[in-house]
């Protein structure tokens, strides 16, 4: 079992402490990835020279290399003299890039530093105002939503998203105000390299047991993250969350250098009487085009629209509002650009409609996850009137897989139908005997297994019908399969 007090420091080697990190010329393992490339791109923005590698070409590698990074595709110990000689830095994630990595492996023998991406970031944040979200769902929706909203407020902070933003096309930006958004992300402990001025905690449900060992480390990690909190500070959490609200009550009934709100729907709140409020849903209507709140902030109400389906978009919604309230700035243009908000890659990402059936890409991954977005589609087809929810899930990890069979089956059952690929192995190697079926067995609702990837957007688009909506669902490769189920609609 991981030791939750044992994370927050660095991992790197040679003896320099992440504060003492030398960032004029940085090489990055993994680059391309969402976090990675998002760190590369302030870097970049900042003057400092960058280098990199990944095992794919991508968007993400052809814009860093528009922004002057210099990128070699495949895993090499040369390639850390990219930049004509050794760098001073070499940033990678250690939950995503293994130890026995040449590159790493190379700068390690040469006595480089080799620091986390949040050790990067948390350098990057000094002498900010460092607003982060944190929770085990919902990280990259409510980051980019209070982007949305702080540019809305005259603002203009840095970010770094963990998802591209559809309007501004990017999951990073080098802003010209004291303001620094980012995703505290949990997943191996990291979080703790921060000092926020305002957290924010979504929810907290079990996850990324393979690295913590027991749910209790778990849970533990958020404690010691809410106690990085500047003095003066604020916390903010979801009393609509069962873990979240347990952290919140413990942390108010002792004395704390930050100030601990709550947020969340009328019955939220009012089950958790001890936890003082920042912001209270009293209302909401459901459209299919999105959703009307009537939300308190601060004793103020105003009408929240979200465009985005689901009751959790809207509880995310209301914590960036709260956050940025926080913040200082000015709470009804908050509102304003949460309501012009149009979504981040990934996250119910609308692909188009043909044949009369509207096709949706997500991200999610977990069962929690999967349950709010099929939720979400059915409430947007009951508001149609018509209309049945068709979803092609693929599995992310044979380990996660196989820990919640029961609950992904549960989740899946909400659709009308499931089709299942073939488990996304990703870090993992297969486990025998082990397939999609695992789910697909417990399933309540019509599902097909199809193992050939290639047969997928034939299989949906023969049992779509207009009217229907179609969602492509899964961390994996199952992303690819939209615009192909789109193709096949049409034809």
């Amino acid at each position: 079992m991981v030791d939750p007090h044992e994370v927050s420091g660095s991992q790197n080697q040679g003896g320099t402490t992440p504060d003492q990190a030398d960032l004029s010329r940085v090489h990055m393992v993994g680059i391309g990835g969402a976090g990675m490339s998002g760190i590369a791109r302030i870097l970049l923005a900042r003057g400092y020279r960058v280098t990199g590698s990944d095992m794919k070409d991508s968007r993400s590698i052809l814009a860093l290399r528009s922004a002057g990074a210099t990128v070699e595709i495949g895993h090499a110990a040369e390639n850390l003299r990219l930049g004509g000689e050794l760098p001073t830095v070499v940033v990678t994630s250690f939950a995503a890039i293994p130890q026995d990595n040449p590159e790493l492996v190379a700068a390690r023998e040469a006595g480089i530093p080799v620091l986390r991406r949040s050790d990067v970031l948390a350098l990057l944040m000094e002498d900010n105002r460092a607003f982060l979200l944190a929770g085990t769902h919902g990280k990259t929706s409510t980051t980019s939503m209070a982007v949305a909203a702080l540019q809305a407020a005259g603002e203009d902070p840095s970010f770094a998203i963990g998802g591209q933003l559809n309007r501004a096309g990017t999951n990073a930006h080098q802003g010209t105000g004291d303001i620094f958004v980012a995703e505290a992300d949990e997943s191996d402990g990291s979080f703790l390299a921060y000092s926020p001025e305002v957290a924010v905690v979504t929810n907290i449900e079990p996850d990324h047991l393979d690295y913590f060992g027991s749910e209790e480390a778990y849970r533990e990690v958020f404690e010691r993250f809410a106690e990085r909190i500047q003095p003066g500070g604020y916390l903010v959490l979801c009393l609509d969350d069962k873990g979240a609200a347990e952290l919140a009550e413990k942390l108010v009934a002792r004395e704390n250098t930050f100030s601990v709100l709550g947020y969340g729907t009328r019955s939220g709140v009012d089950a958790h009487p001890t936890v003082p409020v920042g912001a209270v849903i009293e209302s909401s209507t459901v459209t299919s085009y999105g959703t009307s709140s009537d939300v308190v902030v601060s004793d103020e109400h105003y009408t929240l629209k979200v465009g985005i389906p689901g009751s959790h978009m809207v509880l995310n919604a209301l914590a960036a509002l709260l956050g940025g309230h926080l913040l200082g700035a000015d709470t009804a243009k908050l509102v304003e650009g949460i309501g012009g908000f149009d979504g981040v890659r990934r996250r119910f990402e609308y692909h188009g409609t043909a044949g009369g059936v509207e096709v949706y890409d997500d991200y999610a991954h977990h069962p929690t996850e999967v349950t709010a977005v099929l939720t979400a589609a059915r409430e947007r087809i009951s508001a149609k009137g018509a209309g049945r929810v068709i979803v092609a899930f693929q599995p992310h990890l044979y380990s996660r897989t196989i820990t919640f069979s029961d609950e992904f089956a549960q989740a899946l059952s909400l659709a009308d139908s499931v089709v299942l690929l073939d488990i996304f192995g990703a870090r993992e190697n297969p486990v025998e005997g082990v397939d999609s079926r695992i789910i697909g067995r417990k399933i309540t609702s019509d599902w097909h297994y199809v193992e050939d990837f290639s047969a997928v957007p034939a299989a949906v688009a023969e049992i779509a019908q207009p009217g229907d909506m179609v969602l492509t669902v899964g961390a994996g490769t199952v992303t690819m399969l939209a615009d192909e189920i789109l193709r096949e609609l049409d034809s």
